[in-house]
This record gives C-alpha cells, structure tokens and sequence, in this order.
C-alpha cells in the first residue's frame, strides 16, 4: 500500500475517532443520568468501534461509464516493446507524514511498556495473600505506597498495600477486596489496555488525551456503581474507605488503580444517588446499541465521500499497463508514476500490425479515478479518444480491433487492461 493510501485510512480514522468521541464527551454525563454509571461507561465502546469501521472495505461498485471500450476494426495482434518504469524519487511529504505519525505510536506504546514495568518492578518483594478467598490472585505490596489496585489485563492481579490490614477495619477491607474484584469481573485491565492503544494510534490528536483521562474517570465511577448494588448499605463505609486510601504514585496504563486524576468529591456524590433499577439499565442497555449501531452507520456511510477526497488530494498515481493480443494472456507489462493529468505515451507495432501509438493520463473523478486515453494509428481510421473510471486498484480495460466472443483466440485484437493506484 503506498504512502497517500495509508495516509487516506489515517485521515478516516482520525475523522472517525474524532466523531465518536465527541458523541461520548456530549453524552456521557446526561447517560449516567438517566441510565447509571455502568451503562455510561459502555460508550466508550464507541471510538474504537469508529476507528474498526472506518478502516472495513467498501461493496465494489460499477463505476465505470465504459467497463470495456471495443474498437471493431480490422487488425491483427502483435506485441510492443517493454518500456522502462519511471518510479518518483525522493521522500515525499506523504512519507515524512507517516514516518512521523509512526514514529510517535512506537514513542507512545514504549511509554505504557516502560511504565507498566516499572509499577511491576515496584512490586518486587510483594507476598502472596493465601487467605483471600477471591478468584483472582492477591498480593500484598512490599509498600505503603503501592494499591490497593487491579494490574494486568489478561491474567490480573489484585495488589494491596503492605499497611491493609492496620490502615482499614474488616468492613473497609471487604469493601476495597469487592472494588477491585469487580474491576476484575467487568475486565477492566482489557479495556484499559484497548484505551490505551487507541490512545497510541490517535497520539496526534489532542481529543485523544483529554478522551483518555474521562475514560479512566468513568471506569472508576462504573465501578463503584457496580459494587453499590450489592452493599447499598455501606455507603458510608465505602465513602470513609476512599478517603483513607492515598493517591496512587505510579502511573499504570493497564490496570486500574486508586488516583488523583479520578475526581473523589464526584465518586462520592455517587454514592447518594438512588440505585438504578434494572428496567433503567436494559433501557439504557438498548439505548447504547441504539447507539452504537447509529454510530457504524454513520462512519460506513462517510468514508467512501472522504476518500474521494484524499484520492483527488494526492500529488501522483501509480499506472499498472498490462496488454496482450489476439484474445491471448497479457504479455506486456509496464508500470508507470504519473502526476495528474501527465501522459505517458505507448507505442508498437508487429509482424502484421502496422504501427500504432497512443498514450494514458490519470486524473481523480468523483470516489475513483479516471483515465483517459488516446490511441492512433494502426488499423484505426482515425484517432481515438477511450476514458475509463475505475476505483484505485481496480482494473479496466480498453480492447481494439476484431474480437471474436465465440473464440476469443481467433480475435484480432489489441487488449489494453489498465489499474490505478493512488500513490507511486
């Protein structure tokens, strides 16, 4: 795939990101409203469903005006000379573009690697808690600084702080066990880590950051919503337990972990609404597909309309020629850069062809790209002007001269197949 190509799939994704997280940002608060802080919380399903969506290939669709332009006149096969492929040379801005955006993924991922790490290694000299009773691991911190949090995504780990037991009474502690369990059942350490590879790939974008940091806001309020509805009665012990817990030191991108960017006064405010009910939760259970499939809907429907206009933006165009003779396979096969509307010229001839020659310009029409063509020479009478339009990479074709549907073996004919492509 060449650099204007790749270029065009990041320009949708980011337009896609872009869409669906203003959605979110515009509803997630009236949604936790309405339907509670875990239904709330489910709509950050909606950027990565935006980006996977704007990335899906189109249904092909006829676009050509003239698939197949058939000149009947009386010719006989032959074959033309190989000509030399002249490629464009140097870096383009299309390249330095996505060398940078590369780049800054690769600088981005490296960050959360080393950052994970180094909350692991933190964790050097943690003990293995055999006394909890809960499905995943606990382990108690060599350190007063590190948890209580919910580390890894795929086999988490539930990390107390060293002082659990004398910092918080038995009611704190249980309360604290059920948090972190139920970010372990919701896999929370999953959607942390598929936050933050959105967060990597959408890393120019400053939507994506400010995104981010309310995702991790709501995560932590969708969590405690869910363990209100099993202790609705110890809201004021888990009020008491958020306050006695310190902020968390050490950054961790996937997990979940007590910290100051989670607003408290907003967590515990929560906490006096009335729970939801769970007529509210499957209205806003269907209200978030509703949604969802509004959302792929919409990007599906955009990208085709914004592509067009990435293919009409691009400073070259790649020309596959492949020809062939007398209904036979193509045996002539050239390549060419071309800038828009620039010809290259053909030309042939062989044992009973007389000479002919032509030449072939690509320019971007509407949600593909055009080629035009003029041919003259040969058997023609006259000159003749052939245009086909075709999506990039898809391949049309002109044929000239005596076709015999029946044998096509038996045509006398020129078979001209051509297939643009945005970029060189």
């Amino acid at each position: 795939m060449s650099s204007p190509e790749w270029l065009s799939r990041l320009w949708l994704a980011q337009l896609a990101f872009t869409m669906a997280s203003v959605a979110v940002l515009l509803l997630r608060r009236p949604c936790r409203r309405w339907f509670g802080a875990e239904r709330a919380f489910q709509l950050w399903l909606l950027p990565p469903l935006a980006l996977s969506i704007s990335q899906l290939p189109h249904a092909s669709a006829p676009v050509s005006s003239t698939p197949t332009l058939v000149y009947t006149v009386a010719t006989a096969g032959g074959a033309l000379p190989a000509m030399a492929e002249r490629a464009g040379s140097g870096m383009h801005a299309g390249d330095l573009l996505l060398a940078v955006w590369g780049l800054g993924v690769a600088i981005v991922a490296a960050s959360g690697w080393l950052l994970q790490r180094r909350y692991r290694r933190c964790l050097h000299g943690a003990r293995r808690c055999d006394e909890s009773s809960s499905r995943w691991p606990v382990w108690i911190a060599a350190s007063a600084d590190i948890g209580p949090a919910l580390v890894g995504a795929w086999r988490p780990r539930i990390v107390l702080p060293v002082d659990f037991d004398t910092r918080y009474d038995a009611r704190d502690q249980a309360l604290i066990l059920a948090h972190e369990q139920a970010h372990a059942q919701r896999r929370d350490g999953i959607w942390s880590l598929c936050a933050f590879a959105t967060l990597a790939l959408c890393w120019p974008h400053t939507l994506a950051w400010w995104s981010w940091r309310r995702f991790r806001q709501d995560q932590e309020l969708a969590c405690d919503a869910a363990v209100m509805r099993t202790h609705r009665a110890a809201r004021r012990a888990y009020a008491e337990a958020m306050l006695k817990t310190q902020a968390a030191m050490q950054m961790l991108p996937v997990g979940c972990t007590w910290s100051p960017r989670h607003p408290l006064t907003e967590r515990i405010a929560m906490l006096k609404a009335k729970p939801d009910s769970l007529l509210r939760r499957r209205v806003g259970g269907i209200a978030i597909a509703v949604c969802a499939t509004a959302m792929a809907g919409v990007v599906y429907a955009a990208t085709p309309a914004a592509a067009a206009r990435a293919a009409a933006a691009t400073d070259r165009y790649a020309l596959q020629i492949d020809i062939g003779y007398g209904g036979e396979a193509a045996s002539t096969h050239m390549k060419q850069c071309l800038e828009p509307g620039v010809p290259v010229a053909v030309s042939g001839s062989a044992d009973g062809v007389p000479a002919w020659h032509g030449s072939f310009a690509v320019v971007p029409a509407g949600s593909g790209l055009l080629v035009r063509g003029d041919l003259a020479g040969g058997n023609l009478d006259k000159p003749v002007h052939p245009s086909v339009l075709a999506k990039p990479g898809e391949k049309a074709t002109i044929e000239i001269g005596e076709v015999n549907h029946g044998d096509p073996k038996a045509s006398r004919s020129v078979r001209i197949e051509l297939t643009p492509r945005l970029g060189c």
